[in-house]
């Protein structure tokens, strides 16, 4: 059996080598700006403008990149759009452009170092130890239980290791929140960490809701440290910036005028700078750095003083207010998202620990290829403490608590999860039935939960793209943009598009911010990968899997290890619609029945939820100005586009591609200062094209004047499909500026 000082020691060099991958081949990239040199007393400082407000913690380590130079340094400010750095060298009084690189790695040493208290500490080995090797035997009465939290409260109580299984919808917080609570009650003290701020955010506003309903909540006894969001924003002193605010005001208003003035200087400096200037605003940065510091030093005292205090693992890891404490209960929510060595710290912060997650959900992630980070920070507590082995088995282990009703999905769409992925453990509350029927009849496919629009036989559009070799599809983005848009006028508020690949998530941001701002403003609509849209939940969910020929393989995000918790998330974010928009033929084709994609859209096929091409002028009700779906026989639209063109005509022709005459007449009569350029492998001398691109594409467009896309067209050079033939006209600078870049090259 593994001895604890083996586990921390694999874990230490697994967090190493993570360590290592990361300084040599990771790090975020900004684009700073405007550098002017504010120092250069012993070090150098310099002040840059920054597009967009950067994160980064002070005294970071970060480094910077300008000409062939490379330099290291760390962060001595960054709030608003700008940031002022400390380097080793001098670049000179003024620098354009610089590249800026950090990575969070320091926190990884953080959590190094951590360990190496619990080797030091016979107690905190002990906990650790009862997390990873978890006991077969519970020591709870089972005969005294009268509910899912009641059990929670019980399990927590006799047993120094609790497993909490939440699948999507079942209550995990409303349940974590009630036991946090009853701990409370009983004046024991909780800690409560994640991942992520949001969960965190979550989890302790619902504490503070229950103790308020029950009259029972005292000022600073349940407390946010740390970032927070709006969330808490009306819980008036739940984080240390209220409790500041309202018990230290002058504080509190020292730091906001020092911060204003702080700003003020900025824009001046950005307009006329000055030695002045630059000098008065590091002796602004020193006194906000010690009003800063007696901030830091009360919102401790608040720490010492709470009885449930709600953290992030990275911070409740660097600092010492959180790790030096000692808890009566930890409860790490997200843990499918943590690394192992963060439960193993978690769990040394307290006498009893509650691990809650969901191991059919997304795992952690980490960079390196190593095996030991594989092992370890790879793959989440559930797995490498034997409790999904056992389940695997047919058998739940003594220590795993199953959540078993979902609340969140009309039964439609969680009777491909229950079944498929939960293997029918989990079950529908009654309540989602009724509750969910006012979105499902809401357009597009009225009285319909789960839809499959399958994009078989409407052509090849799967490619990847130029330089991330991310895959995109443009003809499935448009579709999934026109089911954002008939739920959007149907009076859906609440929508999210997902999908496996960044650079499908970065089309449809594209598309939104260019044909939807308006309607954004109105509505909660976002676009991301699966991996970003991990903890979120919407009435409405677009899933656009991308794939299709003329690729020749399914990705590995669809298909590869991880598929089964990806495509999972994807569905289970659905409150009310579940809008699949997939290639069927493709997936028959290269996709086995074993893996969960196949399983999907076969399930969406036996259960009749699938949309055939004949079936679009049925759903598509409403045009956009912008996006306007038509047959490809009609020409008339096109061609009035292609003799109004003033500038260019880029048109793409596959190789053997027949046009008629009038599209050739079309083409030769255009106006004589308009450009032809012609990506094909075929010469098409004929058309006398300005410039000729000798390459295939897998399908035929049309853009006009870098502004105006065409789909579709000409119909004669489509290749796949089958009638009615569509075509679609897109009215996008944006959209066609990207495709000219990922097929013209310039």
């Amino acid at each position: 059996m593994t001895t604890t000082l083996t586990y921390i020691k694999e874990w230490q060099q697994a967090l190493q080598n993570e360590i290592l991958h990361l300084k040599k081949y990771g790090s975020t990239k900004y684009t700073i700006k405007n550098g002017r040199l504010l120092s250069n007393d012993g070090s150098f400082s310099y002040y840059f403008d920054t597009a967009i407000s950067l994160k980064i913690p002070v005294g970071a380590s970060i480094r910077i990149e300008w000409g062939g130079m490379k330099q290291s340094g760390r962060v001595l400010s960054a709030e608003g759009k700008g940031i002022i750095l400390q380097l080793e060298k001098s670049f000179g009084d003024l620098i354009e452009a610089a590249s800026l690189f950090h990575d969070p790695w320091e926190l990884l040493e953080q959590l190094i170092e951590r360990l190496d208290d619990i080797k030091k500490s016979k107690q905190k080995r002990s906990r650790v130890k009862r997390l990873m090797d978890p006991s077969l035997e519970t020591k709870h009465p089972e005969e005294k239980v009268k509910s899912n939290v009641h059990e929670l409260v019980l399990r927590s109580k006799y047993n120094p290791v609790t497993f909490v299984w939440g699948p999507p919808g079942t209550g995990k917080t409303y349940t974590l929140a009630r036991v946090a609570s009853n701990k409370y009650f009983q004046n024991k003290s909780v800690l409560l960490l994640s991942h992520s701020n949001q969960a965190v955010d979550v989890l302790l506003a619902e504490i503070s809701s229950f103790i308020e309903k029950k009259e029972r909540f005292r000022e600073g006894d349940v407390l946010r440290y740390g970032h927070s969001s709006e969330l808490l924003a009306d819980h008036v002193t739940l984080t240390t910036s209220q409790l500041i605010e309202k018990r230290e005001p002058n504080l509190s208003s020292d730091r906001l005028s020092l911060l204003e003035e702080r700003q003020k200087l900025k824009q001046d400096l950005a307009s006329s700078f000055s030695k002045r200037d630059s000098h008065y605003l590091l002796e602004l940065e020193t006194k906000i750095a010690r009003v800063l510091e007696k901030i830091r030093q009360k919102e401790i005292e608040f720490v010492k003083d709470a009885l449930v205090v709600g953290t992030t693992l990275a911070k409740a890891a660097s600092d010492p207010a959180i790790y030096e404490k000692e808890y009566d209960v930890v409860i790490l929510d997200e843990a499918s998202m943590a690394y192992v060595p963060q439960a193993g710290f978690a769990a040394s912060l307290g006498k009893r620990i509650i691990i809650c997650g969901d191991f059919k959900q997304l795992p952690p992630i980490a960079s390196s290829r190593d095996t030991l980070v594989s092992k370890w920070l790879k793959e989440d507590i559930f797995h490498r403490t034997g409790i999904v082995s056992r389940v695997e088995e047919g058998r739940l282990h003594p220590q795993l608590f199953l959540l078993k009703e979902q609340r969140r999905m009309h039964p439609d769409i969680s009777a491909f999860t229950n079944r498929y992925i939960y293997h029918s453990l989990v079950g529908d509350h009654e309540s989602v039935w009724n509750s969910r029927n006012q979105i499902v009849e809401q357009a597009p496919f009225r009285g319909r939960a789960s839809v499959l629009i399958d994009t078989s036989n409407m052509g090849t559009f799967s490619l990847n793209e130029k330089t991330s070799h991310s895959r995109f599809n443009i003809w499935q983005v448009l579709l999934a943009f026109q089911s954002i848009h008939e739920a959007y006028l149907s009076g859906v508020r609440s929508i999210g598009y997902v999908t496996p690949y960044r650079a499908q998530a970065d089309l449809m941001n594209m598309l939104l911010e260019d044909l939807y701002q308006k309607e954004l403003q109105t509505a909660d609509i976002i676009s991301a990968t699966v991996h970003r849209f991990q903890g979120s939940e919407r009435d409405v969910m677009v899933f656009d899997t991308v794939d299709s020929a003329p690729q020749v393989r399914a990705g590995m995000l669809l298909i590869g290890k991880e598929s089964e918790r990806l495509i999972n998330v994807a569905i289970t974010r659905t409150k009310g619609k579940f809008i699949h928009v997939s290639n069927q033929d493709f997936i028959r084709r290269h996709v086995y029945r074993g893996k969960t994609l196949r399983q999907l859209t076969d399930h969406q096929e036996d259960h009749h939820q699938g949309i055939r091409v004949r079936e679009i002028g049925k759903w598509i009700q409403h045009q956009l100005p912008r996006l306007q779906w038509m047959h490809a026989k009609k020409l008339e639209k096109v061609f009035r586009d292609i003799d109004s063109a003033r500038n260019s005509v880029v048109i793409s022709l596959p190789h053997g591609a027949v046009l008629t005459e009038e599209w050739q007449i079309r083409l030769k009569n255009r106006r004589s200062r308009t450009k032809l350029f012609i990506i094909s492998e075929d010469t098409w001398e004929p058309l006398q094209p300005d410039e000729w691109k000798q390459e295939s594409l897998s399908f035929p467009f049309v853009i006009i004047d870098s502004q105006i896309l065409w789909l579709g067209m000409p119909l004669e050079a489509v290749i796949g499909t089958l009638p009615p033939h569509i075509a679609v006209r897109l009215d996008s600078e944006r959209a066609a500026e990207y495709l000219i870049e990922q097929f013209v090259g310039v």
